[in-house]
């Protein structure tokens, strides 16, 4: 039976045994998938945030951040990227943990490689078997299942929480966004204040509103946002 290749696969590593890490580093890297790996928790979320992965392969047991909260975390980011739990606790307690955080699938250590590699393949497959069509509005396109922004065939460099606020404004294009369903929509649970919305904004403007073409988001003074054409 031919097995679907994972070529071209860009992939997240966050394991803190190095030894393991550099071992399926180089196993992914033989298979022609792209591999980018940290040692803890703290580092693993940040590249989360910063780029988008076709998967994540996710210790349990980290320093600084664990596995559990690193999920939860990313989750409530909006990173919607799927997880995948490696870990040598393999309680049925830890596994249903693992899940409710988020997690797409759990794999327990000490675990053979070729398992791995079918795991990473159920999980991407099934993104590619459900692609959703490009979301647009005026000469913005997101890819939802890449987590990429275009203007007028121009990349948008966007942080996953710039590109979330972005997807939330889309979804209500021409309409005013009060500032907390922003906030619930891109944070979920976490209190975040007015202040750091207003900041994510503004950078999140300055790179969607390019030199030379009409302004897209708005401030509605008072209430919210808005992604829209025409003038404040």
């Amino acid at each position: 039976m031919h097995k679907p290749s994972i070529a071209g696969l860009n992939i997240l590593l966050v394991e803190d045994d190095k030894e393991l890490a550099t071992f399926v580093q180089r196993g992914l890297r033989d298979e022609d998938c792209s591999v980018a790996v940290a040692h803890d928790g703290g580092t693993g979320l940040r590249q989360a945030e910063l780029h988008a992965y076709d998967i994540i392969l996710l210790d349990v047991m980290l320093p600084v951040l664990n596995g559990f909260e690193v999920t939860k975390r990313m989750r409530l980011q909006n990173i919607r990227t799927p997880i995948l739990l490696l870990t040598a606790r393999d309680s049925a307690d830890d596994i249903v943990r693992g899940l409710d955080a988020g997690a797409d699938d759990y794999l327990s250590k000490p675990f053979q490689f070729e398992v791995l590699l079918a795991r990473i393949r159920a999980r991407t497959r099934y993104n590619a078997d459900h692609l959703a069509p490009p979301m647009r509005y005026a000469d913005i396109v997101l890819d939802s299942e890449k987590h990429v922004a275009h203007r007028s065939g121009r990349r948008l460099d966007l942080t996953q929480t710039e590109y979330a606020i972005l997807e939330t404004l889309m979804r209500s294009a021409g309409r005013v966004v009060r500032r907390s369903r922003i906030i619930e929509q891109v944070w979920g649970g976490r209190d975040v204040s007015d202040n750091n919305l207003d900041v994510f904004i503004r950078y999140l403007r300055g790179k969607v509103n390019l030199p030379g073409l009409p302004r897209l988001v708005h401030t509605e003074r008072g209430v919210g946002y808005s992604l829209r054409e025409g003038e404040e």
